[in-house]
């Protein structure tokens, strides 16, 4: 694999060898894969590429990009293309728990700007940083589907939603006081109103 797929990514083939899901990951991915026609394993990408982004400390390295296209039997570019054009992918490592304001129509008329500027302040980061303890990073993103609640933010597979500044402190310390990664994968997800 070139380095250049990846960008100002470094490519290291000692640590592509260590790349490896779990055995339960590896399960769960088996089985997406089965739900496609053989030859057509490329369909089973973006389910599989969550579950290595849930497995891999949240987000995709290119050693981990280049493990699942060897699963997938497709090129390690093609894995690159796809998760460099969605945000939902993590693309650096980023903290336990990423923030993602919604920052569209409806959400900004109702306030999403000021709930990011709270944020940025309650956490001493900026959009597209992470707290020093690792804990949360902070991302705005395009429509989330959730225009008659709005503003609204998601945290792996959580919604929250008709945000105040109260709620987001709730939001914020009951994520804190968990400290566990939150992915789109998460079975335990709580959507709050």
């Amino acid at each position: 694999m070139s380095s250049q797929v990846h960008g100002t990514q470094h490519f290291d083939k000692a640590k592509r060898a260590e790349v490896k899901f779990s055995d339960e990951a590896m399960k769960v991915v088996e089985t997406i894969i089965s739900h496609y026609p053989e030859g057509k394993q490329k369909s089973a990408l973006l389910p599989v590429l969550h579950v290595a982004q849930a497995e891999f400390g949240g987000w995709l390295s290119p050693e981990v990009m280049d493990y699942v296209a060897s699963i997938l039997k497709i090129k390690p570019i093609e894995v690159f293309e796809v998760a460099s054009f969605y945000t939902m992918y993590n693309l650096k490592p980023m903290g336990k728990c990423v923030l993602e304001v919604c920052q569209t129509s409806s959400c900004w008329l109702n306030g999403a700007e000021d709930i990011v500027k709270y944020i940025e302040k309650k956490l001493n980061i900026k959009v597209g940083e992470t707290t020093a303890d690792g804990m949360f990073s902070l991302k705005v993103a395009e429509c989330l589907g959730s225009c008659g609640t709005a503003p609204m933010l998601q945290c792996g597979a959580s919604y929250h939603e008709n945000l105040t500044y109260d709620k987001v402190d709730k939001i914020l310390d009951n994520y804190k006081s968990e400290g566990k990664l939150r992915s789109y994968t998460d079975h335990d997800y709580k959507n709050t109103l």
